[in-house]
């Protein structure tokens, strides 16, 4: 499995584009997702990530796409949320990316009002059309589950069931290990998503709230669902997720942490080595 890297985590500090893909790099990760909108980043932007990456020999797995807004009860909602996804997906292909990594919407209203139910088709909906577009790009979407009350997947059973509804052989889940540690899921349920993982998160917590913390600051056990994750067969990339670091003044030592202990586990567990993949399209 490959060891990858959010670029969130440099969000906030004194680190730009260029120089936190570097950072990646001589940190020792094996991969880069990218959070960036295509809608606020102008042409050069996307060069320079582009080019960067094809600098370092540091692929891009995934791009980050939250799209809340695609079970909203309105249609014209709903629309502009799939075209921005799509752009998304665009840019994934441009960086000859393996996935876009999408996070869902909320039910509303503490589900009244709208039913659960529409707001469920509605999300149906929005992720078919844009599985179908994805598969036209040869790229996959990996479904986030988040930790929260009223997240439209938010636990293994939920994200089965949206899986199939959708039923694109494209769309699979993206499992983040805090968000499963905050729902009390246990590592056992993972094996039901045998074939249908496409990305794995990791960063820890207080086992209360949402975290983003490097390994060993926080109280999550990671190693049962790092087993449980490798005896699925999965073989991608496990991607850590750093987000407002305390000191941002810091943070190249923030990021070296968490590569360091989670480095530690995935090698405790053979799950990587020094011929780690290098993942995502060959560079061209």
């Amino acid at each position: 499995m490959q060891l990858g890297l959010i670029n969130s985590a440099w969000f906030g500090s004194p680190v730009g584009t260029a120089e936190g893909i570097r950072k990646t790099r001589q940190i020792g990760f094996d991969s880069i997702d990218i959070f960036a909108d295509p809608l606020e980043i102008d042409i050069k932007e996307r060069r320079l990530i582009y080019d960067t990456c094809r600098q370092e020999d540091l692929p891009v797995v995934s791009v980050v796409c939250v799209a809340l807004g695609l079970p909203d009860f309105n249609a014209t909602v709903r629309r502009f949320h799939v075209d921005r996804a799509r752009k998304h997906l665009e840019l994934g292909y441009e960086l000859r990316a393996r996935n876009l990594l999408l996070v869902l919407g909320e039910y509303i209203w503490q589900q009244e009002v709208i039913t659960p139910a529409d707001q469920w088709k509605w999300g149906v909906e929005s992720v078919q059309e844009l599985g179908d577009f994805a598969s036209t790009l040869g790229l996959e979407i990996a479904l986030e589950l988040e930790p929260f009350h009223l997240s439209l997947v938010s636990n293994v059973k939920e994200m089965r069931r949206f899986l199939d509804d959708v039923g694109r052989p494209n769309v699979k889940a993206n499992l983040d290990i805090s968000h499963l540690a905050l729902t009390h899921t246990p590592a056992s349920s993972i094996s039901s998503l045998r074939g249908r993982i496409a990305h794995v998160h990791l960063s820890d917590c207080d086992g209360k709230k949402h975290g983003d913390l490097p390994p060993g600051r926080g109280v999550v056990e990671f190693i049962p669902y790092l087993e449980a994750i490798r005896d699925t067969g999965f073989g991608g990339a496990v991607s850590i997720e750093l987000e407002y670091s305390p000191d941002p003044n810091r943070i190249g030592e923030w990021v070296a942490e968490a590569y360091r202990e989670t480095d530690r586990m995935m090698r405790q567990l053979k799950m990587r080595d020094a011929r780690a993949a290098t993942g995502g399209r060959p560079h061209s």
